[in-house]
């Protein structure tokens, strides 16, 4: 009879305290951790670590890719296949004679392969020949167009300016940009 008490109680106290641990165990979730978790097909076709990929044009290089990984998802219904740069990736741009003339880097990336545009997100820089630095949470990168552009906020750093604002476009060297709606300018003194 004891025993049968003892499960009894034992159960009403052990029960509640898995579903407590269970309940505060779970963690908080990017979005797009949660959109790769919820896609019909979550297994990447493939899957490469520690990557480097470089486009050449006449045997000079014109774009490096580099990632810590990068995962390929092929849609069977729509075509529309992505690759996904989970932990991150950076792309440098070179110029006629082989010189940096941009880079672009961010914390997670995916590459839409039916209209060839790349969706970098989470703390995006991007640095063009002369110095200056454009940071947003996302930034598009047209391949066809050959730009780059943000609808989101955006601040870009000069040798004698700090420019915010409400979205950015750029050719994809980051030679010449705009930001769109500006919200400030700081000036600043380089001397």
């Amino acid at each position: 009879m004891k025993s049968y008490y003892q499960k009894i109680v034992l159960k009403s106290t052990i029960i509640p305290l898995l579903g407590m641990l269970v309940l505060f165990s779970c963690k908080k979730n990017s979005i797009q951790e949660v959109n790769i978790l919820t896609k019909t097909d979550t297994m990447a076709m493939q899957s490469v670590w520690d990557i480097e990929t470089v486009y050449t044009d006449s045997g000079k290089v014109k774009i490096r890719i580099s990632a810590p990984l990068v995962q390929r998802f092929e849609a069977e219904e729509d075509g529309n296949n992505e690759t996904l740069f989970p932990k991150g990736m950076k792309v440098t741009f070179y110029g006629p004679e082989g010189q940096v003339k941009s880079w672009l880097s961010s914390k997670y990336a995916i590459y839409h392969e039916s209209n060839h545009l790349w969706e970098a997100s989470d703390s995006v820089v991007a640095v063009n020949e002369e110095g200056k630095t454009l940071n947003t949470e996302l930034l598009f990168w047209d391949e066809k167009k050959q730009i780059i552009y943000s609808d989101k906020f955006v601040k870009i750093t000069t040798d004698k300016e700090v420019i915010y604002g409400d979205g950015f476009e750029a050719d994809q060297s980051f030679t010449y940009w705009e930001i769109t709606n500006v919200k400030g300018t700081i000036y600043h003194d380089t001397e």
